[in-house]
């Protein structure tokens, strides 16, 4: 009988064991999803400043360009024509 209760006594140790461990596993499991979603927003804010700083960059070229420097007239010329085209479709649309 007393080999059964040193059974039971070493069973119930090893689930208390167990039941701190996975309790410690629940709390670094909750502190990694919080430092997961911190590094989702801070990874989206630099998306946004890429993307904001990308049309800076785009904006300045077609500056650029438009102002007719030497290197980049055949590219002023080939954007022109594409806004050509573009208010060309705008227009048939509108007189449709």
């Amino acid at each position: 009988m007393g080999e059964l209760v040193e059974i039971v006594d070493s069973l119930e140790n090893k689930v208390s064991k167990l039941l701190h461990k996975l309790e410690l596993l629940h709390q670094t499991n909750t502190k990694l999803k919080e430092e997961l979603n911190l590094a989702k927003e801070e990874n989206q804010l630099k998306q946004n400043a890429v993307i904001e700083w990308e049309e800076k960059y785009n904006s300045l070229k077609m500056a650029n360009t438009m102002l007719g420097s030497n290197a980049s007239k055949t590219e002023a010329k080939l954007k022109i024509n594409t806004l050509i085209r573009e208010l060309d479709v705008c227009i048939a649309k509108l007189a449709d």
